[in-house]
Protein backbone atom coordinates (compact mmCIF):
# COMPACT_ATOMS: atom_id res chain seq x y z
CA UNK A 1 0.00 0.00 0.00
CA UNK A 2 1.13 2.99 -0.99
CA UNK A 3 0.85 6.30 1.67
CA UNK A 4 -1.61 9.09 0.33
CA UNK A 5 0.58 11.58 0.37
CA UNK A 6 3.34 9.36 -2.05
CA UNK A 7 0.59 8.45 -4.28
CA UNK A 8 -0.54 12.16 -4.84
CA UNK A 9 2.65 13.06 -5.83
CA UNK A 10 3.17 9.84 -7.98
CA UNK A 11 -0.20 10.60 -9.65
CA UNK A 12 0.39 14.11 -10.46
CA UNK A 13 3.95 13.74 -12.38
CA UNK A 14 4.18 12.54 -16.13
CA UNK A 15 7.81 10.98 -16.25
CA UNK A 16 9.48 8.32 -13.77
CA UNK A 17 13.06 7.22 -14.18
CA UNK A 18 13.05 3.04 -14.11
CA UNK A 19 15.91 1.89 -13.01
CA UNK A 20 16.33 -2.38 -14.31
CA UNK A 21 19.46 -4.72 -13.82
CA UNK A 22 20.77 -7.74 -16.09
CA UNK A 23 21.13 -11.44 -14.59
CA UNK A 24 24.68 -10.30 -14.11
CA UNK A 25 23.77 -7.11 -12.06
CA UNK A 26 24.47 -4.31 -14.90
CA UNK A 27 22.39 -1.43 -14.42
CA UNK A 28 19.78 0.51 -16.75
CA UNK A 29 18.11 3.42 -16.73
CA UNK A 30 15.17 5.46 -18.79
CA UNK A 31 13.07 7.63 -18.36
CA UNK A 32 9.20 6.39 -18.72
CA UNK A 33 6.16 7.70 -18.94
CA UNK A 34 3.86 5.88 -16.78
CA UNK A 35 0.32 5.57 -15.22
CA UNK A 36 -0.64 4.25 -11.80
CA UNK A 37 -3.99 2.41 -11.11
CA UNK A 38 -5.48 0.15 -8.00
CA UNK A 39 -1.92 -0.06 -6.61
CA UNK A 40 0.33 -1.00 -9.73
CA UNK A 41 2.78 1.56 -12.39
CA UNK A 42 2.18 0.50 -16.07
CA UNK A 43 4.58 2.03 -18.90
CA UNK A 44 4.24 0.94 -22.28
CA UNK A 45 7.09 0.42 -25.01
CA UNK A 46 5.44 3.20 -27.32
CA UNK A 47 6.42 4.21 -30.88
CA UNK A 48 8.97 6.54 -30.17
CA UNK A 49 11.97 5.81 -32.18
CA UNK A 50 14.02 2.97 -31.00
CA UNK A 51 16.82 1.23 -32.53
CA UNK A 52 15.94 -2.23 -31.91
CA UNK A 53 12.19 -3.86 -31.42
CA UNK A 54 10.20 -4.10 -28.40
CA UNK A 55 11.32 -7.44 -27.28
CA UNK A 56 14.87 -6.35 -28.10
CA UNK A 57 14.65 -3.27 -25.25
CA UNK A 58 17.29 -3.67 -22.54
CA UNK A 59 14.77 -2.94 -20.47
CA UNK A 60 12.33 -5.76 -21.66
CA UNK A 61 15.40 -8.33 -21.70
CA UNK A 62 16.17 -7.08 -18.11
CA UNK A 63 13.30 -7.61 -16.63
CA UNK A 64 13.35 -11.00 -17.93
CA UNK A 65 15.91 -12.09 -16.64
CA UNK A 66 15.51 -10.45 -13.24
CA UNK A 67 12.20 -8.53 -12.89
CA UNK A 68 13.39 -6.86 -10.07
CA UNK A 69 13.05 -2.55 -10.48
CA UNK A 70 13.59 0.96 -8.82
CA UNK A 71 11.33 3.87 -10.41
CA UNK A 72 12.39 7.76 -9.07
CA UNK A 73 9.72 10.61 -9.55
CA UNK A 74 11.36 13.60 -8.54
CA UNK A 75 10.96 17.74 -8.07
CA UNK A 76 14.06 19.42 -8.83
CA UNK A 77 14.46 23.26 -8.02
CA UNK A 78 16.88 25.85 -7.84
CA UNK A 79 15.46 26.41 -4.36
CA UNK A 80 16.32 23.55 -2.98
CA UNK A 81 13.42 23.93 0.14
CA UNK A 82 11.40 22.67 -2.83
CA UNK A 83 12.94 19.26 -4.18
CA UNK A 84 11.37 16.32 -3.46
CA UNK A 85 11.28 12.30 -4.93
CA UNK A 86 9.83 9.19 -4.11
CA UNK A 87 11.25 5.99 -4.51
CA UNK A 88 9.30 2.70 -5.45
CA UNK A 89 11.31 -0.70 -5.47
CA UNK A 90 9.43 -3.38 -6.89
CA UNK A 91 8.45 -6.10 -9.20
CA UNK A 92 7.97 -6.00 -13.03
CA UNK A 93 6.49 -8.18 -15.27
CA UNK A 94 5.55 -7.87 -19.30
CA UNK A 95 2.08 -8.03 -20.53
CA UNK A 96 1.63 -8.80 -24.02
CA UNK A 97 -1.84 -8.82 -24.52
CA UNK A 98 -5.41 -9.95 -22.39
CA UNK A 99 -7.78 -7.59 -19.92
CA UNK A 100 -5.26 -5.78 -18.03
CA UNK A 101 -3.22 -5.04 -20.83
CA UNK A 102 -6.07 -3.31 -22.91
CA UNK A 103 -6.85 -1.43 -19.17
CA UNK A 104 -3.12 -0.29 -18.82
CA UNK A 105 -2.98 0.84 -22.53
CA UNK A 106 -6.54 2.77 -22.02
CA UNK A 107 -5.08 4.53 -19.00
CA UNK A 108 -2.12 5.03 -20.56
CA UNK A 109 -3.79 6.95 -23.85
CA UNK A 110 -6.17 9.29 -21.13
CA UNK A 111 -3.21 10.81 -19.53
CA UNK A 112 -0.65 11.10 -22.36
CA UNK A 113 -2.81 12.77 -25.70
CA UNK A 114 0.35 11.56 -27.62
CA UNK A 115 -0.51 7.76 -27.12
CA UNK A 116 -4.12 8.36 -29.04
CA UNK A 117 -2.76 8.25 -32.17
CA UNK A 118 -0.07 5.57 -31.64
CA UNK A 119 -0.94 1.69 -32.32
CA UNK A 120 0.11 0.59 -28.98
CA UNK A 121 -2.34 -2.27 -28.72
CA UNK A 122 0.61 -4.87 -29.65
CA UNK A 123 3.28 -2.98 -27.55
CA UNK A 124 4.38 -4.57 -24.43
CA UNK A 125 3.17 -3.25 -21.46
CA UNK A 126 5.40 -3.39 -18.24
CA UNK A 127 3.72 -3.79 -14.81
CA UNK A 128 5.48 -3.09 -11.64
CA UNK A 129 4.21 -4.30 -8.20
CA UNK A 130 6.00 -1.65 -5.53
CA UNK A 131 6.86 -3.26 -2.57
CA UNK A 132 8.70 -0.87 -1.02
CA UNK A 133 7.98 3.32 -1.41
CA UNK A 134 10.39 5.75 0.06
CA UNK A 135 9.96 9.59 -0.12
CA UNK A 136 12.00 12.40 0.85
CA UNK A 137 11.98 16.35 0.70
CA UNK A 138 8.43 18.12 -0.23
CA UNK A 139 6.71 15.54 -1.33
Amino acid sequence: MIPEREEKFIRSHRVARMATADRAGKPHVVPICYVYEEGFLYSVIDEKPKKVAPDRLRRVSNIEGNPQVALVIDDYYEDWSKLGFVLLQGVAEILRGGEEHRKAIALLQEKYPQYRAMALEDKPVIKITPSRVQSWGAV
